[in-house]
């Protein structure tokens, strides 16, 4: 029974409202003197009435905010399931380091004598990356996976065109189990994308692969491990055919963190490949903040990687910064990419070795598949006869007859402490629950989520309809009226109007 308080609490979870809600517009924490002299140069542009802001002191504030932080869910707090998405530990050592006076408070335009040490981490980095994937390039500067494939792809279009096939190879193959950045960027990037699609056992086959290939083929992207959480078990056959038609591979790296150490992604022959230092290499995740997506290149490709290049020379490093007398197909971005990034991720790398990486694939692997095993007997496993990578993938078909799908089971675990985990993706499994372990979990903890998942299979099973369409109940709010939300989303907030949030109570 939920027990109502006269405050709003419970217990030590605190009751907190909109700021614009518990705030005044009359009031400030901050007494200003009215500004004395000087001539008005906003030319009649300044505001005439007050602004419309909350009012509050310095204490209010702080509760405020803490109190919202309250309500997040963390990596620091528990287990978190999000399938595709690595959702890992962050090692302090790897903190420690991004906040060296020389790295927290580098500028993008010192002088290059200044720079010295950041650059030489840099050129590490990518010494690194280079190694470990087997090839020979690598761009720093894509700051995100998506903005790694769109460099990736920029780097083919430009070997195309340089070969002078710029203007006939215009078809991208991507499988229909592709992260849906990869159409995406393909499009963005001029390309034409054809679809191939998927087979029962959630890989792409090389016939497949065969009957889409022809002289306007500029290159096939797959994800590898792929988004069911398999490997491409005939992905070095279609590298082969897609070379041979004189297409290019590129690879989505977003789950090298489950071969890194085990395969070198080169050795597959593959052209280009983004890697998502949050998720291979413990760099914080995204959540609109400093991400990194450095992009490995091959051979065929390295003529063609973007500005800037760190140069290493006798005295020291610079920096190319221009096209001119190279072949680089432009600049991603204007400066050279994530410091904090870069410095956290060489970090996890000496600090692990070549065989702590290794192990870190081997233990990403080895939770999924325990994880995998516990719950196989409890719900539908669309590609469970054998082992998977690094991330479980179940789906709702044993309850979905019974109006129990899976968004019922993710409302459900937020009642449970936990954050849901991916839902309904990839697309091609009907209720997809994709779950992601990885390695940092200890066997605790990964017994304890599944106890969870099994006891509510089990409370499907029985028919307790009610309870998942109530879920959540123990939430700061409850579950949404999500069509009402979505055709009439209200986006800014008014005064007096207290249902900027639509609750189904």
């Amino acid at each position: 029974m939920k027990t109502e308080t006269t405050s709003g609490n419970r217990g030590l979870l605190q009751a907190e409202g909109l700021i614009f809600e518990t705030g005044h517009a009359t009031g400030t924490g901050v007494d200003l003197p009215e500004p004395k002299g000087g001539a008005d140069e906003l030319g009649g542009l300044g505001r005439k009435a007050a602004l419309d802001l909350p009012g509050l002191s310095e204490p209010e504030t702080m509760r405020h905010y803490v109190r919202l932080s309250q309500k997040n869910y963390a990596i620091d707090l528990g287990l978190f399931p999000l399938g595709s998405c690595t959702m890992k530990h962050n090692p302090r050592l790897n903190e420690r380091v991004a906040r060296f006076e020389g790295f927290a408070e580098l500028h993008p335009l010192q002088p290059l004598s200044t720079t010295q040490g950041a650059m030489e981490v840099m050129d590490q980095l990518a010494h690194w990356l280079c190694t470990m994937t087997g090839m020979p390039a690598v761009a720093l500067s894509p700051k995100a996976g998506a903005h790694g494939e769109m460099c990736g792809m920029l780097a083919i279009k430009a070997a195309l065109a340089a070969r002078g096939e710029g203007e006939t190879r215009k078809r991208v193959l991507v499988p229909t189990s592709a992260h849906g950045t990869n159409p995406a960027t393909a499009h963005e990037a001029g390309f034409i994308v054809d679809e191939i699609p998927a087979r029962d056992d959630g890989r792409v086959h090389l016939d497949d692969v065969k009957v889409k290939l022809g002289p306007d083929v500029a290159a096939i992207m797959i994800t590898n491990p792929n988004t069911c959480g398999l490997f491409e078990r005939e992905v070095k056959a279609i590298a082969d055919a897609i070379h041979e038609a004189g297409a290019y591979f590129y690879c989505d790296g977003a789950n090298y963190n489950a071969i890194v150490g085990r395969v070198r992604p080169g050795d597959l022959g593959v052209d280009a490949m983004h890697i998502n230092l949050h998720k291979t290499f413990s760099t914080p995740h995204g959540g609109g903040g400093p991400g990194a997506g450095p992009t490995v290149l091959s051979a065929a490709l390295a003529p063609f990687v973007p500005v800037p290049h760190i140069i290493k020379r006798d005295k020291g490093y610079s920096l190319r910064e221009h096209t001119e007398g190279t072949q680089a197909f432009g600049r991603m971005c204007a400066f050279h990419g994530q410091m904090g990034m870069f410095t956290r991720a060489l970090t996890y790398m000496l600090s692990h070795g070549s065989d702590g990486l290794r192990q870190v694939a081997e233990d990403a692997v080895l939770n999924a598949n325990y994880m995998l095993t516990r719950l196989k007997p409890h719900y539908n496993a669309p590609f469970g006869n054998g082992p998977c990578m690094h991330e479980a993938l179940l789906d709702h078909t044993r309850t979905k007859e019974q109006g129990i799908e899976t968004k019922d089971f993710a409302k459900a675990l937020l009642d449970e402490g936990y954050h849901p985990f991916t839902t309904y993706f990839p697309l091609v499994v009907d209720g997809a629950m994709l779950i992601e372990p990885t390695e940092t979990e200890p066997k605790r903890e990964l017994d304890r989520f599944c106890d969870v998942m099994i006891a509510l299979s089990k409370r499907a099973a029985a028919g307790d309809k009610d309870f998942f369409k109530n879920a959540p109940v123990l939430a700061p709010t409850r579950r949404l009226d999500e069509t009402r939300a979505a055709r009439s989303p209200k986006l800014r907030w008014k005064r007096g109007d207290n249902s900027a949030a639509i609750a189904a109570e």
